[in-house]
C-alpha cells in the first residue's frame, strides 16, 4: 500500500504547517501529495506552488471540480502541470453537488454521470493532441451557434505524456462503477473498510463493462484518511467530528446529500438525520456533538498509535491502494514506518 499526503481544504487561508509537511512527505519517500477545492481556494495553484519544491512525489488534484472549468481548460492545466512537474501530475476530478455547481458556478447539475463521461472524453482528446471535434449532449466543440466562426483546434503544446492519469471522485455505486469503466483510479472521500464489499461490487461492475479502461491490477484507489494520534480516543475523534457534521449536515440539501448517503449505508441513518436537522437549523455545535465516535472510527484512524497500528490492516486488505492522510509531521513519520 502507498502513502500520500493530502493538504486538505483551505478555510480562511492557507493551512498552517503544510509546506513543512510536504517537504517531509518528499523526504520520507511518500508517493503523492494532493490539493482540494470547494468554493474558496482553487486546487491547481497551491499544487503548482508547493509542488515546485518537490522532485519525486506525484502531484494530484483531489478534487478539481468539473463545473469550474470547461473540459479544454482542465486539459490545458493538466498539460501544463505535467510538463512543469516532469510527468508527475494526476488529474482527479469530480462532479461536486448541486448546491455548489448551481449556486457557486452557475452551471446545471442534472445527469452528472453522462456529463462526466463527455468531460473525460474531451480531456483525453486534448491531452492526446487530437484536433477536437465533439458533438455531445452537454459539450459541443466547435460551439453550435454564437458567431458561427468556431473551428476544430488542437493544442499548441505537445504533451509530455499523451495519456495523463484521470481519477474520478465518487460516492454512489453508479458513479464508482463509472470510475472503474472510464478512469484510471477512484478517489473515495469517506471510505470505511466495513463498506469494502459494497464498493468492490460497484468497481467490478465497471471493470466488467465492454471497453473498460483498467482492471484490478492496473486501477488505483487513493482514499482520503484523517489520522489523529492521541492517547484519548474521544479527544482524537473531536478533531474529526466537525468535518463529518459539516458534510453530513450541510454539504447538500435534504434528499440530495451524497455524503449523508455514505453514512446511512454504514448503518447511521438515525444519527445522520439528527446531525442534518441540527446543522440545517443552525445548531452547529450540537450537530458536531451528535457525531458518534464509532462513526469517526469507521472512516478515520484516531487514538493511540498502538490502536492505529492494530486498525491499519483492515485498510490494507481493502480495495484501497493508497492512504491519503491529512495529519501533522510527527504522525506522518510514524505512519511512513507503519505502512512501509
Amino acid at each position: 500500500m502507498k502513502l500520500g499526503f493530502h493538504t486538505g481544504y483551505w478555510s480562511s487561508g492557507p493551512p498552517a504547517g503544510v509546506e513543512e509537511a510536504i517537504a517531509e512527505a518528499e523526504r520520507l519517500g511518500l508517493d503523492s501529495i494532493w490539493a482540494a477545492e470547494a468554493y474558496g481556494s482553487d486546487c491547481l495553484t497551491p499544487l503548482a506552488w508547493w509542488g515546485s519544491r518537490t522532485k519525486t512525489v506525484r502531484l494530484g488534484t483531489n478534487i478539481l471540480q468539473m463545473s469550474a472549468r470547461t473540459p479544454t481548460a482542465t486539459a490545458m492545466a493538466a498539460l501544463t502541470l505535467d510538463h512543469l512537474s516532469g510527468g508527475r501530475f494526476v488529474l482527479g476530478i469530480g462532479a461536486s453537488g448541486p448546491q455548489v455547481v448551481e449556486g457557486w458556478y452557475g452551471q446545471p447539475y442534472p445527469k452528472p454521470l453522462a456529463r462526466t463521461r463527455e468531460y473525460v472524453d474531451i480531456v483525453r482528446k486534448v491531452v492526446a493532441r487530437e484536433r477536437v471535434e465533439y458533438s455531445g449532449q452537454f459539450f459541443q466543440l466547435p460551439y453550435q451557434g454564437g458567431a458561427g466562426l468556431g473551428k476544430p483546434l488542437k493544442s499548441t503544446v505537445h504533451p509530455l505524456r499523451t495519456d495523463i492519469p484521470i481519477y474520478l471522485a465518487a460516492e454512489g455505486p453508479k458513479n464508482v462503477a463509472l470510475s472503474a469503466e472510464i478512469a484510471d483510479g477512484w478517489l473515495p472521500m469517506f471510505f470505511s473498510p466495513r463498506s469494502n464489499d459494497f464498493f468492490r461490487t460497484a468497481l467490478q461492475e465497471g471493470f466488467s463493462r465492454p471497453g473498460a479502461r483498467r482492471n484490478w491490477d492496473t486501477f488505483e484507489v487513493p482514499a482520503f484518511l484523517p489520522v489523529i494520534v492521541n492517547d484519548d480516543v474521544e479527544k482524537a475523534a473531536d478533531w474529526v467530528r466537525p468535518m463529518l457534521a459539516l458534510y453530513i449536515g450541510g454539504m447538500g440539501a435534504k434528499g440530495a446529500n451524497f455524503h449523508f448517503d455514505v453514512f446511512v449505508r454504514l448503518g447511521y441513518e438515525a444519527e445522520c438525520q439528527k446531525i442534518q436537522e441540527l446543522y440545517l437549523d443552525g445548531h452547529k455545535a450540537e450537530a458536531v456533538a451528535a457525531v458518534p465516535t464509532k462513526m469517526v472510527e469507521d472512516i478515520a484512524l484516531v487514538g493511540p498509535l498502538a490502536k492505529i497500528r492494530d486498525e491499519l490492516p483492515a485498510w490494507q486488505e481493502s480495495v484501497v491502494t493508497s492512504l491519503l492522510v491529512n495529519t501533522d509531521v510527527q504522525t506522518l513519520r510514524a505512519l511512513a514506518e507503519l505502512v512501509a
